[in-house]
């Protein structure tokens, strides 16, 4: 047993200093007085009003990575874990994107399973990029109810030149399955969607909530801060009660996009319900530039690290820390039905995330086992380098 004692809590609402009991990766216990042990052995560690939030969930990232859309030497590594847990993400859930012809739906679920062993919480979506998806059983119903890490279909690509150019009838048939799909086995059973820079934006998620009983939450749109443009028609459909996702890419002063921090403070201010808005990094992922002729002229590379980054953005803007939270954590749980994430709570999963005074990761806890201790990695991947540095 792990008692945590002095922290002050944001579960994510701030409750103020709190004394957490940790076994067998839950939180048993959480409590403002100490409670008597009789001798039990327990192992202490006193955070003197030190800030404990809960682990982040990155809804995005290309576990088995992006890329290659400038020839094979472009496809991106998988990402190790370290790169995830040193930035405080301590739940994920993988996705292919352009490639899912040399890298499939088998490699992801494995992926997650390999992660799941080293420690972290980890999930995935089926399909990628294109029509039909690319599954494991033939079935985007029968890989979600049958196969437990996949939890949605996603990411499937509208309005850009890379998608597969579907139809609202292809749209609907697809988001169908997924709800069915997340109704007969407890799972999110959303379609996740991957936005393009192009101009026709959520038109067809539009359509499909205008001519279907399909309930919103099942549309899950994310890069809607790609362009200012898109990221309004966003607002809009959170308002009809679809969760957008934004993501913490880097963004250029002179660019028609949002950065992730100024994107989240104009949904908080635009009076849409604070719970239907996400964040995250799409790590792994490929950021590519495009030339008018579809030809990659550049590329960067997303990283787990942005969505911390984020966050201390929000902070240095003065949002209040409970109010940015939700976005990282409980809203994410909530749209992807993991009752025992995102918020720290008696009988949730023990992941939290320890900051100092300086907005800086301390400690991150991932299942009940510290995976970063005073800013210092304990435990690495299979096949990482232990010798290397924090920094992801």
């Amino acid at each position: 047993m792990k008692l945590i004692t002095n922290a002050h809590v944001y579960a994510p609402d701030d409750i103020g200093i709190q004394h957490i009991l940790v076994a067998a990766g839950k939180i048993l216990w959480m409590g403002a007085s100490l409670p008597s042990f009789n001798g039990v052995p327990v192992e202490q560690v006193d955070l003197q009003g030190q800030r404990v939030l809960p682990g982040f969930i990155d809804g995005h990232a290309h576990l088995t990575g992006g890329g290659g859309e400038s020839g094979f030497k472009s496809r991106v590594p998988s990402v190790p874990l370290s790169h995830f847990t040193s930035a405080g993400v301590t739940s994920v859930v993988g996705v292919l994107g352009t490639d899912d012809t040399t890298r499939d739906t088998r490699s992801l679920v494995a992926h997650a399973y390999a992660l799941r062993e080293e420690g972290l919480s980890a999930w995935c979506h089926t399909g990628g990029y294109h029509l039909p998806p690319v599954t494991i059983t033939g079935k985007v119903r029968d890989d979600i109810v049958f196969i437990d890490p996949i939890i949605g279909v996603g990411e499937i690509a509208l309005s850009d030149h890379r998608s597969s150019q579907p139809t609202l009838p292809d749209l609907l048939r697809l988001a169908s399955d997924a709800h069915v799909a997340g109704l007969i086995s407890g799972k999110a059973g959303i379609i996740h969607l991957h936005l393009g820079d192009g101009m026709r934006g959520l038109e067809l998620v539009r359509q499909a909530l205008d001519t279907s009983e399909l309930p919103a939450r099942v549309f899950n749109p994310t890069h809607v801060n790609r362009r200012k443009a898109l990221f309004d028609e966003a607002l809009e459909l959170a308002g009809r009660g679809c969760t957008i996702d934004i993501t913490a890419f880097p963004v250029a002063d002179d660019e028609d996009a949002w950065r992730a921090d100024t994107a989240l403070i104009k949904y908080l201010e635009s009076g849409h319900p604070d719970t239907n808005v996400t964040i995250s990094s799409d790590g792994g992922g490929c950021l590519p530039t495009w030339n008018e002729q579809g030809e990659m002229v550049h590329m960067d590379v997303g990283h787990p690290s942005s969505l911390f980054e984020t966050l201390q953005a929000l902070l240095a803007q003065s949002v209040p820390l409970e109010r940015a939270l939700p976005a990282f954590t409980s809203n994410v749980a909530d749209i992807l039905r993991l009752p025992h994430k995102g918020r720290i709570a008696p009988n949730n999963d023990a992941d939290l995330i320890v900051i100092n005074d300086q907005n800086a990761i301390s400690d991150v806890m991932a299942g009940g086992n510290w995976h970063v201790s005073n800013q210092k990695q304990c435990i690495h991947g299979t096949f990482e380098n232990t010798t290397a540095t924090n920094k992801s």
